[in-house]
């Protein structure tokens, strides 16, 4: 089956793709909405230096498609919510998708949908309720012809990480991990960084053709970001999606700028640090 709605996604001629994680209030943690608590304008600054894509919420996907015009960047919208990310966590933790979400998509004129695939240690009740929504996920985005974006996230234990985005970046667990999401019928797959980048061409052998866009995790210097950029598409990533190291970063219409330029010109790092500089004079 054709997903067309994938060629409002990709560059058309680098193949690529920056898709802009703003979906992190959907999760309840205070440390996720730093730099993002005016969305409005989160949005603006976004759509004025086009990113390929945004991610959103349901309830927050209306900033972007309220903006006029064909030039905005796509929608990819996020299905699910989790409490996993506390330190220390709930007592009982879950993971649950929006019932309605591929109709929602469908209505909201969304590119994708993004619904993970945790796995947390001591903890396999959320990969089970992560299973369970992606398969039916699955058979509304195939009745919709919905692209269905799968985020294989192995994360490290919370008490002894201090909570967040505290991934694991072994090889073997994340090319597990991703390889699953594959044979649950991803059609994109949103993967973390391995910690030897010298094995992430292992990530996309895995993947088995599926397009495999990269997660930013935390914040990092800028030329760390870029030169880590740089590594995952020389393996064959056809793209990434950061969110912190864009939204908390001091100039996101630079950083912005900076890694499109990389994405879909080949621009070096030293030329990407460049311009970053240039957009926050």
């Amino acid at each position: 089956m054709s997903l067309f709605r994938l060629n409002r996604l990709f560059n058309p001629t680098s193949g690529r793709a920056l898709d802009v994680a703003v979906d992190h209030g959907f999760f309840g943690e205070p440390s996720f909405i730093g730099g993002i608590e005016d969305m409005p304008s989160v949005v603006r600054t976004l759509v004025a230096v086009g990113p390929d894509a945004v991610q959103l919420t349901i309830g927050q996907a209306r900033h972007l498609q309220s903006v006029p015009g064909k030039a905005k960047p796509s929608l990819v919208l996020r299905t699910d919510v989790a409490n996993v990310y506390g330190n220390p966590l709930d007592e009982h933790l879950f993971s649950h998708h929006v019932p309605f979400a591929i109709e929602e998509a469908v209505r909201l004129d969304a590119v994708a949908v993004c619904a993970n695939l945790m796995q947390l240690p001591g903890h396999p009740a959320i990969r089970d309720a992560n299973i369970r929504s992606i398969m039916a996920l699955r058979e509304q985005a195939t009745r919709y012809a919905m692209p269905l974006m799968i985020e294989p996230l192995v994360m490290q234990d919370n008490a002894t990480a201090g909570g967040g985005y505290m991934v694991d970046g072994d090889t073997a667990k994340v090319v597990t991990l991703v390889r699953q999401a594959v044979e649950l019928g991803a059609d994109l797959i949103k993967a973390d960084p391995t910690t030897d980048l010298a094995d992430y061409a292992k990530v996309i052998r895995v993947a088995g053709g599926i397009p495999v866009l990269v997660r930013g995790g935390g914040r990092v210097d800028d030329r760390t970001l870029l030169e880590r950029t740089v590594a995952v598409l020389d393996a064959g990533a056809s793209g990434i999606v950061y969110g912190r190291n864009i939204i908390q970063h001091p100039s996101p219409a630079g950083i912005t700028a900076a890694l499109m330029a990389v994405l879909h010109e080949g621009m070096g790092v030293d030329a990407a640090l460049k311009l970053v500089t240039e957009y926050a004079k």
